[in-house]
C-alpha cells in the first residue's frame, strides 16, 4: 500500500481536521435564525433544477440506492451548498462537507471517502480546485465505490482494492471549464445555477425577515431585490445591514428610505454595483480608453486577485451587459458610460 494509504488507515486525524463535528451532520435549527431552506418546497428559484432532483431524490427513495453523483455549477452564492443539504435532509442522510483546496494529498481523500456510511452524501466545494492526485482517485470511488492501492515497487507490485460504501458526491464549482473530462463525465447530474429575478430575491427577502423577527415593507424588499445582484447570498447578507442600520438610525422598521440609506452607505448603487465594481469598470475606460483589456493587467491596476475578478465581480457584470468579454480583452459597454455618467470618446 502506498505511504498515503497506510497512514490514513494507521490514524484518521487528518481526516478530522479537515471535517469539523458540525460539518459531519448539517442540523439546521429553526430558532437558530439561519435563513437556508431546509427542503425543496422550502428553496425559492432554479426551477428546472429543483425539478430534476425533487426527481432523482424520489427515484432514490424507490429504489433503495444513493442517489447519482451531482454536478452544480454557477457563480458564488446561487445555493449550491444550500441545495447539497437539501438533498441530505430530503434523503435523511449525512452530509459531509469539504473544498477542493482542502484535499492536498491522496490520503485526505482516502480518510474521508472511508469514513462515510452507506448512502452518505459527499459535499466538495471548488472541486476545480483539485490536486490531480486527489482527483484521479475520485474516478474509481465514483464509479465502483472502491479505492486502489498498490504495495511495494517494481516488479513486487501488487494491487488492492478496498471496498467503500455507497455514497453520493455533490461537486460544486463556479468554473466547470477547468474540471478535467474524466471527472466532468462521472457527475450524473450536471445542473448550472443561474441569477435570480427579482420577484424571486423579493420572495427571499421576506421570508428571511419574518425568519429574523423583522418588519420590511415591500417596497423596500423591492429596492433590496433590484440590488442584490441576482444572488441570495448578497440579498441576505445586505437585509442584515439594513436591519443594523434600522435599529440605530431608525425606529426598527424597514421602510424604503431606510434601506436607501443603508446601502447608499454600503456603496451600493441603484444597479446594485459595489465599490470594486465600479473600480473595475473605470479601470478599462480611464486607463485603457474602454478596452480591450487583459484581465491580468485589470488585476494589477486593481490590487485584486485576478480569480476575485472572474468569479465575483465579472459574472454579474456580464449579465447586466456592463462589460463584454472579448478574444482580446475586456471591454466596457455602452451601459458602463452612461451609469458611471461618462461621456464616451468615439
Amino acid at each position: 500500500m502506498t505511504n498515503e494509504g497506510l497512514k490514513f488507515f494507521e490514524s484518521t486525524s487528518a481526516a478530522d481536521e479537515l471535517l469539523s463535528p458540525e460539518e459531519n451532520r448539517y442540523d439546521f435549527l429553526p430558532d437558530a435564525g439561519d435563513l437556508r431552506p431546509k427542503s425543496l418546497k422550502e428553496y425559492v428559484g432554479q426551477n428546472n433544477t429543483v425539478k430534476t432532483l425533487e426527481i432523482a431524490i424520489i427515484a432514490s427513495i424507490k429504489r433503495n440506492e444513493p442517489i447519482e453523483h451531482i454536478l452544480l455549477h454557477g457563480p458564488p452564492g446561487l445555493g449550491k451548498t444550500t441545495l447539497a443539504s437539501i438533498i441530505a435532509n430530503e434523503l435523511n442522510v449525512n452530509l459531509v462537507m469539504t473544498s477542493g483546496p482542502s484535499l492536498e494529498k491522496g490520503g485526505d481523500l482516502v480518510g474521508i471517502l472511508t469514513n462515510l456510511n452507506d448512502g452518505d452524501i459527499l459535499f466538495i466545494d471548488e472541486i476545480h480546485r483539485l490536486p490531480k492526485i486527489v482527483e484521479e482517485l475520485l474516478y474509481s470511488a465514483m464509479e465502483d465505490f472502491a479505492i486502489d492501492f498498490v504495495f511495494d515497487k517494481g516488479i513486487h507490485a501488487r494491487t488492492h482494492r478496498f471496498r467503500l460504501n455507497r455514497f453520493t458526491l455533490i461537486g460544486a464549482t463556479t468554473r466547470p471549464g477547468l474540471l478535467s473530462a474524466p471527472l466532468r463525465d462521472r457527475f450524473g447530474i450536471f445542473k448550472a445555477l443561474d441569477f435570480y429575478n427579482v420577484e424571486d430575491l423579493l420572495v427571499i427577502i421576506k421570508r428571511s425577515a419574518t425568519i429574523l423577527g423583522e418588519e420590511i415593507h415591500h417596497g423596500a424588499a423591492k429596492i433590496l431585490a433590484m440590488r442584490s445582484r441576482g444572488t441570495p447570498r448578497i440579498a441576505n447578507r445586505l437585509l442584515r445591514r439594513v436591519r443594523d442600520y434600522a435599529s440605530v438610525k431608525g425606529d426598527g422598521i424597514l421602510n424604503e428610505n431606510i434601506v436607501e440609506d443603508a446601502l447608499n452607505l454600503e456603496g451600493i448603487d441603484s444597479m446594485g454595483l459595489t465599490g470594486l465594481d465600479r473600480k473595475y469598470i473605470r479601470t478599462i475606460i480611464d486607463f485603457y480608453k474602454g478596452g480591450p483589456a487583459g484581465i491580468e493587467a485589470i488585476a494589477a491596476a486593481l490590487q485584486e486577485e485576478s480569480d476575485t475578478l472572474v468569479d465575483v465581480v465579472e459574472p454579474y457584470l456580464l449579465k447586466e451587459g456592463f462589460i463584454l468579454r472579448t478574444s482580446s480583452g475586456r471591454k466596457a459597454s455602452a451601459l458602463s458610460y452612461y451609469h458611471l455618467g461618462i461621456e464616451k470618446n468615439d
